[in-house]
């Protein structure tokens, strides 16, 4: 669990980034690549990925010192995700091309003691040498082939995101703000508790906190590793499997109806679900949610359970099977 604790001043200067991050998504997407987690959110891009790797040769050669900074969990370094302007790609790159020498060492020597790191990696940053201008260069390559194309879609993702955090700031203000990120962290005046992977504490100290909703973050937030760097909380935002279901075998669609589908597709898309995101995600009336997920849970497809004031929803083993066999789960 990550624990972060907010000062009053903190609470005055709690932001949201309004559009994706081009540096965060490209990392979390690598990620993505070499787990194959989020079968139903990136299978579809996953195997877009692999195609066009196979033949882009110089996309292929960009992957490759990608891979050896960031591994699939685990620590990676922050200088590769500097902060958050809004600037886009370029803005981000120059930002990174500028990271001191000092932090370079400091952050490689800490991944060299998980993970062992090839040579070109320890002449990061050094006078003269222009490695890091070349991973640079990598990280724009990738960026253009297996991002860019799928740019439209993850900025409406993470905009939808934005326009509902928005909502609830100007009806509760920032404590529905925090509130409203459960189930991936819950809000104990003055820490919020966020679901982590490993113990941690991060004391604001007036310096506030940005939330960066992004597309390829999975499952639970991530943030940076060093606490004296700007506090970010980078969480995922809602993903619309409609066009996933477009794309499969129509057999579930025949069974079920395409909106059924859809909203078993969507609960089965994370460990839990509330009513009002699988509303969002799929587009329909928060009514009309409940009443298929009802449907789905009287057929043994879904179960639900309370969690406070929130009902929480996820598919049961029975509706994951029958996903699978459409096609929606178990392809990398």
């Amino acid at each position: 669990m990550l624990r972060i604790h907010f000062t009053s001043h903190d609470l005055q200067n709690v932001r949201v980034a309004r559009q994706p991050d081009p540096l965060w998504e490209l990392i979390c997407s690598v990620c993505r690549l070499e787990t194959g987690q989020g079968p139903l959110e990136f299978g579809h891009w996953r195997r877009a990925a692999r195609d066009r790797l196979a033949k882009d040769a110089l996309a292929g050669r960009a992957l490759r010192p990608l891979r050896a900074l960031i591994p699939a969990a685990g620590y990676i370094p922050d200088f590769l995700t500097p902060p958050v302007t809004g600037g886009g790609l370029a803005a981000g790159l120059d930002a990174l091309r500028r990271t001191p020498r000092a932090r370079l060492t400091g952050e490689l020597t800490r991944l060299a003691e998980s993970r062992p790191l090839p040579t070109w990696a320890t002449s990061l940053g050094r006078p003269g040498n222009d490695t890091l201008g070349s991973l640079a260069g990598a990280l724009a390559a990738y960026f253009r082939t297996l991002l860019e194309p799928y740019w439209p879609h993850i900025r409406t993702a993470v905009g939808n995101d934005v326009d509902l955090r928005t909502r609830t700031v100007l009806d509760g203000g920032t404590q529905a703000l925090l509130e409203g990120l459960r189930p991936l962290a819950r809000w104990r005046a003055p820490v919020l508790e966020v679901d982590y992977p490993t113990e941690r504490d991060l004391y604001l100290e007036g310096r506030g906190l940005l939330l960066v909703p992004s597309f390829f973050c999975w499952r639970r937030p991530t943030a940076l590793a060093d606490p004296g760097l700007d506090p970010v909380l980078v969480y995922p935002v809602a993903k619309a499997p409609l066009t996933v279901a477009r794309n499969a075998d129509d057999g579930i669609e025949r069974l079920l109806g395409r909106t059924r589908t859809a909203v078993l597709a969507e609960v089965a898309s994370g460990s839990s679900r509330t009513t009002s995101e699988v509303a969002r995600a799929v587009g329909i009336a928060m009514p009309s949610v409940s009443y298929q997920i009802s449907v789905l849970r009287d057929g043994g497809l879904v179960a639900s359970r309370r969690d406070g004031k929130y009902v929480l929803h996820a598919a049961t083993p029975l509706g994951l099977r029958l996903l699978d066999t459409a096609g929606f789960s178990g392809v990398r």
